[in-house]
């Protein structure tokens, strides 16, 4: 899988895909990572990338001829739309092209799973204000946001979907790794102990000590869910929804309702 990251800062990304895992996995062959400056294709000699926008307002957007020459660089195609510029012709390439912005789709662990199947992702890093609205018309593929709250560096933005997609490209991480993560099925990831047995006068679970696995693996999903219900009740309302859940699940679910009815009583 290839990341193509468009940017006016690649000393950032640089620093990023130089570092554990990402960077075993480039070493390995299983990732490779293309960066782009985008001030390479400005036409001054201040290698200006930045205007103000029409209409006025703070702040200012990049240009569009600079980024549209970084994307044609990358091999990205130009998107034919109709008159009215209203509708945009669908058309087939091997590259998926994301903006980075606080006002796109909210990025999860679907989407990550859905992007780590792609041959190649292509990000745009937003700065400033953003970007000329006609290089997301012509260009970009999804407007993805990694949360809501507002960044001043779209690497960051990046970097978070890099993180987060090129572990799951097959090789990287072992499939029982990810297995019991967080999101993996709905539920976030049990609470772990390493040594010692006794850490500040807290003990280390009894029953992970017993050496009984199937106990373990029943223990590890209760707390799961104890853990999902504190800390993110929403995902238990959706798994519900969605019935994603497995019977095993939805039985420990109906006894902690059960249990926490009795102790209202």
């Amino acid at each position: 899988m290839t990341f193509t990251v468009l940017t006016l800062f690649p000393e950032i990304i640089n620093a990023y895909i130089g570092s554990s895992i990402m960077a075993r996995a480039i070493e390995r062959g299983l990732i490779n990572c293309r960066i782009i400056n985008i001030r390479d294709f400005a036409f001054d000699k201040h290698k200006s990338c930045d205007d103000a926008p029409y209409g006025g307002g703070a702040g200012m957007l990049l240009l569009p001829e600079p980024l549209a020459l970084a994307l044609k660089s990358a091999g990205v195609k130009k998107r034919e739309l109709s008159e009215d510029f209203s509708h945009k012709e669908s058309f087939t390439q091997q590259k998926h092209v994301i903006y980075l912005s606080p006002s796109g789709i909210l990025f999860d662990q679907k989407k990550a799973n859905k992007f780590s199947k792609e041959q190649e992702l292509v990000l745009i890093c937003g700065r400033y204000e953003g970007i000329d609205k006609r290089i997301i018309d012509l260009y970009v593929d999804e407007e993805i946001s990694t949360g809501d709250y507002v960044l001043s560096s779209g690497e960051i933005g990046a970097m978070v979907i890099m993180d987060a997609v090129h572990r799951l490209v097959e090789g990287v991480i072992t499939c029982e790794s990810l297995k019991e993560e967080s999101f993996s099925d709905g539920l976030l990831e049990y609470p772990q102990w390493t040594r010692p047995e006794v850490f500040d006068t807290l003990r280390v679970p009894e029953i992970l000590l017993s050496g009984h696995h199937e106990r373990i693996r029943h223990w590890r999903l209760e707390r799961r869910i104890e853990k999902t219900a504190k800390n993110r009740p929403d995902l238990l309302e959706k798994g519900i929804k969605a019935g994603i859940f497995s019977e095993e699940v939805l039985q420990i679910l109906k006894c902690e309702s059960n249990r926490s009815k009795n102790e209202r009583d």
